[in-house]
């Protein structure tokens, strides 16, 4: 049987790069540009609706950046688990 991995994790390769390279990307430039994002779409339509989804979205987008240890732990867990053949015993029923 071959072991294949599903998938390279991300968030490893981005650590190899240096943490203090991530969290200048994650803690300061993502929030930044989103904040500059939402007075662009601000001073462009002077309208509340739209900038107003322009703060839901950056928003989004902010609390994604800022919880990716979670969402990358979770997501190794996930393909480990797939490879490891499903993780737990598996229980066999009355044949």
């Amino acid at each position: 049987m071959q072991t294949v991995t599903l998938a390279a994790d991300w968030i490893t390769i981005g650590t190899g790069l240096g943490t203090d390279i991530k969290t200048l990307i994650f803690k300061v430039f993502i929030p930044v540009l989103c904040g500059i994002f939402i007075l662009v779409v601000g001073l462009k339509t002077r309208a509340p609706g739209p900038t107003l989804m322009a703060v839901i979205f950056a928003g989004v987008v902010l609390g994604l950046s800022l919880s990716i240890n979670t969402i990358g732990k979770s997501t190794s867990d996930t393909i480990n688990e797939y490879n490891n053949g499903g993780g737990g015993k598996v229980v066999q029923g009355d044949q």
